[in-house]
């Protein structure tokens, strides 16, 4: 009787041992504070969706327990971290978790550079970045200036006080300097470019609205969205087969001539060339759009930038050689970047079992990194939700750590290729535009921010232009 009692004791706790450690909601299968699931099928998915968007729900994870945690996107362990020291532990990091990131290969493909890891992800990054980096440039700024002029143009033909949609028209300016400068002054016509706008549009709400509404098989959304993404397909298609027939004239060497050239794979040339199109507006429309949003709410920035360009630039136009004199101009964009919050989080992962913060990371295990929480924090940033481009000035970031300001993420060389290319574009159209326009808010507007996986306005944003 005894040995059948000692029997059953043991397997009792052998059998609450193995809950414990395989049960989601165990806190034994990490150290890493966090917490549990609310079910056991969905994890912690019903806490996100109240929170509105995964950016605030880590706000408010970090904010309870501390620089690491960790919570249950359905099954899957994930773990999110905040801080610059942590940041730095996984900075060589290059592999992406494709689970966080899946939703979007409906748009994109599953040969998109966004899936690619280990030698295929490295390789890719090798071949692309050399047309994207610093010393490369100066080949997109006449094409830049040409969008950004022709804005300017259409601006000045408005009447007097008229109310200017400022995120319908900064993400078509990123949208048409992105198609131009990384595939060629010639690849598109304006209603192709208006097309492609359209196309995306529609594709785009799809993949935002699956966040938290999938569709049903064969329901009208699933037709619109396989639709709009057809006529990319043939769009961007049409742009590549035009570009080959052109790359025997051409000495030039853009994005496209190097998925041209190097890329036998007609899939991954065409998911690679969507995805850079994407990359190369999307963060950039938006960070335009914020940027006018606070320049027009802070006139005495605005000013101060208006000035600097007069000084730097005169009545030329902006080059390489000319644009990082422009100090100022790029303290407000970093500030833009840190107070919209342009790029909340990023992701990677490795193969094995890892150690992070002092905790135990299980291999496979998707780690965010919450830049946007890192950009709120009140111990590198002091009163973080005011607009202050002074706290990027050269005095002021010497004592920052570096990871503290990473808005277009950091780890294994896997920081945003398109970083250098985006600040560009931002430079050249926010010249243009304050050396011939005042901007000013059209009054009772309430902005508030949506949070995906990129931040944009929830509702217009309208402005007057008073000419200079």
């Amino acid at each position: 009787m005894l040995d059948f009692v000692i029997f059953a004791v043991t397997f009792v706790v052998a059998l609450l041992i193995a809950v414990i450690y395989l049960y989601p909601g165990s806190k034994r299968i990490t150290t890493i504070p966090g917490p549990d699931p609310t079910t056991k099928e969905d994890g912690n998915l019903a806490d996100l969706a109240r929170a509105g968007s995964l950016h605030e729900y880590l706000l408010d994870l970090h904010a309870q327990y501390g620089d690491i945690t960790a919570f249950w996107m359905g099954q899957e362990l994930v773990v999110s971290i905040c801080s610059p020291d942590l940041f730095k532990q996984h900075s060589t990091v290059f592999d992406r978790p494709v689970s966080l990131f899946k939703m979007f290969e409906p748009l994109i493909g599953e040969k998109s550079i966004q899936y690619a890891n280990k030698a295929d992800g490295r390789n890719r990054r090798k071949l692309y970045d050399p047309v994207l980096s610093s010393d490369y440039l100066h080949h997109y700024y006449t094409a830049m200036q040409e969008v950004s002029d022709s804005l300017v143009k259409k601006w000045s033909s408005l009447p007097k006080e008229e109310h200017v949609p400022v995120a319908q028209y900064m993400i078509a300016q990123a949208l048409k300097m992105a198609l131009v400068g990384l595939f060629g002054n010639e690849a598109w016509t304006d209603e192709e470019i208006l097309e492609v706008r359209h196309n995306y549009d529609i594709a785009w709400s799809e993949m935002e609205r699956r966040l938290t509404d999938l569709p049903e098989e064969g329901s009208p959304r699933i037709k619109a969205f396989e639709e709009a993404r057809k006529k990319l397909n043939s769009l961007v298609n049409k742009v590549l087969s035009s570009r080959k027939k052109l790359r025997k004239n051409t000495d030039d060497n853009l994005l496209v001539d190097v998925l041209i050239d190097n890329v036998e794979d007609k899939d991954q040339i065409f998911c690679d060339s969507l995805t850079f199109i994407v990359g190369g507006f999307h963060t950039t429309g938006n960070l335009l759009t914020w940027a006018l949003y606070f320049l027009a709410t802070h006139q005495d920035v605005q000013e101060k930038v208006y000035k600097e360009i007069k000084q730097v630039l005169g009545q030329d136009d902006v080059e390489p050689s000319t644009a990082r004199d422009l100090v100022y101009l790029h303290q407000v964009i970093d500030e833009t970047l840190r107070c919209a919050v342009v790029a909340p989080w990023a992701a990677r992962y490795q193969d094995f079992d890892s150690e992070l913060g002092g905790h135990r990371i299980p291999k496979n295990t998707p780690v965010i990194h919450a830049l946007g929480v890192s950009l709120q924090n009140e111990k590198y940033f002091p009163n973080p939700n005011k607009f202050d481009p002074d706290r990027f000035s050269p005095e002021n970031s010497k004592s920052r750590p570096s990871f503290a300001f990473q808005p277009f993420g950091f780890a294994g060389k896997r920081v945003c290729p398109g970083q250098k290319f985006a600040y560009a574009e931002a430079v050249v159209a926010l010249v243009t535009i304050l050396r011939k326009f005042k901007l000013k808010m059209v009054e009772g507007q309430v902005v508030t921010p949506t949070f995906g996986l990129v931040t944009h306005p929830t509702e217009e944003i309208w402005i007057t232009l008073q000419k200079r």
